[in-house]
């Protein structure tokens, strides 16, 4: 039963059928374009975002990175939420390796708004890097795994292109989003000229990322791949357990977000941790408590078997995942609150 892990849902296992399919693979060398595997997984995920085509990369760190890469040159800039992952957690790759400025934006309600698009794309003037893509996250860690609608995407990416500019997804768990919304991922990637989403978040694979749009602009991405040492060999191996992701665990996501309403309300039921509101929340749960009261908090309930991350001093981030069942996020809770109550 324990420990109960809910530091991300990377953490995640590959199961047994899982492993059965990797196991199986039929491969080849996916730089030439030759492993099937690789091949279908692409196949996959074009279709389920009703993009044209789709590219396999190790992660969404570098699927991220070869979007806005490709999308821009350098000295281009890059509007982004001030707490959005690509700013604030992908090693500041846009700068130092494409020399892309970022232009960032305001995002505290998870979404860049058409008047902050608007703010952004300043003038034609020599003194300015121009704007030339927005990014957008769905869904928004910073913003406690906030679920964005298709009508809000659509509403600041109209205004974009409106204004010049590319749009990209940042969809590591665009999954979590649709469920939460009870729509398809295609309702996202119409409005948008690239996604990128994670296989190793929440899905249950244990390594990878596609980035899909159009194939023209595969074919560029492909390049910045390669120039980033993400090409690989016979890599339908761990291809193989993304297909398996994608036929098996997306329905499941909506037991990951019932755990994680659980959760957050048997925490709330304590009475000793402020569990913050979020209005379409998926399977994330974030925590505060009083200044200075539960500092070591996650160091003790891990000592009990209870695993998450503090995210500052006074805040915590609970996440929820398929190796997570409901009986033990009951147990966590217990432990979590009997932690904070005798500090």
């Amino acid at each position: 039963m324990f420990p109960v892990d809910l530091k991300s849902d990377t953490v995640t296992k590959p199961s047994e059928e899982m492993r059965k399919a990797m196991y199986a693979a039929e491969v080849g060398d996916d730089v030439y374009g030759e492993d099937p595997t690789v091949n279908r997984l692409e196949e996959m995920a074009a279709a389920l975002t009703g993009m044209e085509a789709a590219l396999f990369l190790p992660s969404g760190t570098m699927g991220n990175l070869v979007a806005v890469l490709t999308h821009c040159g350098r000295g281009d800039g890059a509007v982004l939420g001030a707490d959005c992952h690509i700013l604030n957690y992908e090693g500041g790759g846009l700068a130092a390796l494409g020399s892309v400025v970022p232009l960032v934006a305001d995002d505290s309600s998870g979404l860049i708004s058409p008047e902050e698009v608007r703010r952004h794309c300043r003038p034609s003037n020599v003194h300015f890097a121009p704007a030339r893509l927005l990014c957008l996250e769905n869904t928004h860690n910073r913003r406690g795994g906030l679920a964005l609608s298709p009508e809000a995407v659509r509403a600041s990416a109209e205004e974009a292109h409106r204004l010049g500019l590319s749009v990209h997804i940042d969809g590591a768990r665009i999954f979590n989003a649709s469920t939460a919304w009870n729509c398809s991922v295609k309702k996202y990637a119409e409005s948008v000229d690239s996604l990128q989403f994670c296989i190793s978040k929440g899905l249950g694979a244990p390594v990878g990322s596609l980035l899909c749009a159009s194939g023209s602009f595969i074919d560029a991405a492909r390049h910045w791949r390669k120039r980033l040492g993400g090409g690989l060999r016979q890599s339908g191996i761990l291809a193989a357990a993304g297909i398996y992701a994608l036929e098996h665990n997306i329905d499941r996501l909506r037991e990951d977000h019932e755990n994680a309403e659980l959760l957050a309300h048997l925490l709330s039921e304590g009475r000793v941790i402020d569990v913050e509101h979020n209005e379409k929340p998926t399977n994330m749960v974030y925590c505060g408590v009083p200044e200075g009261t539960c500092v070591d908090l996650h160091l003790r309930c891990a000592a009990r078997g209870v695993l998450f991350n503090g995210v500052s001093e006074n805040r915590f981030r609970l996440v929820t995942h398929l190796d997570v069942s409901r009986e033990q996020v009951t147990q966590a809770a217990a432990i979590i609150l009997e932690e904070a109550a005798a500090s």
